[in-house]
């Protein structure tokens, strides 16, 4: 029946379910390009900046900006933000890395474009930090992170911290808002 239905013209007749899930599956997808894309971006962007720091800037005066209030200081910190926490640099590593894994299995459930870019900022923050820890000095999973923005009066960070920071702000206003990555909306 269903063959001389295709035939003559006649659309078959499907159930709520099937007739939904192929417009959410691409409008899924897109959230994720959206998260990656987000990622890839403040990587780079994180990535580039610290080459360059390091190939311009390391073992130079630091460069005032806005007079002392903003410079450009080429440091680096094998702790935690303020410089806490040195020793547990390889916790570090291993916190970033479950953050990154627990980024990826959110992603499966993603249908909110501005969680996409929340975790995107995340993901890619994290991303641009482990890769100081794993692969700069002093070794493998105890890597410093190379910092260079200095505001006075506050700690040095990098673009992969200001990534974090922003991918953070904007999951707490979601999460104010009600708005769940599924891309539910409650009202508590």
């Amino acid at each position: 029946m269903a063959e001389a239905e295709r035939i003559i013209g006649t659309p078959d007749v499907e159930g709520p379910d099937e007739a939904a899930a192929p417009d959410e599956r691409p409008k899924g997808r897109r959230r994720i390009a959206v998260l990656f894309a987000v990622a890839l971006f403040a990587y780079l962007l994180d990535l580039g900046s610290k080459m360059l720091v390091v190939a311009k800037l390391e073992h130079h005066e630091p460069i005032e900006l806005v007079g002392d209030l903003l410079k450009l200081e080429a440091i680096r910190n094998p702790g935690a933000a303020f410089g806490m926490g040195e020793a547990f640099t390889v916790i570090f590593t291993m916190i970033a890395a479950t953050v990154i894994l627990v980024i990826f299995r959110l992603a499966r459930k993603l249908y909110s474009l501005p969680w996409a870019i929340a975790l995107g900022l995340l993901l890619g923050g994290a991303l641009g930090n482990l890769t100081d820890r794993i692969f700069r000095s002093p070794g493998i999973f105890e890597g410093a992170v190379v910092d260079f923005i200095a505001p006075k009066g506050f700690a040095v960070f990098n673009l992969a911290d200001s990534a974090i920071v922003c991918g953070g702000f904007l999951i707490v206003i979601l999460s104010f808002r009600g708005l769940d990555p599924d891309g539910t909306v409650h009202k508590d």
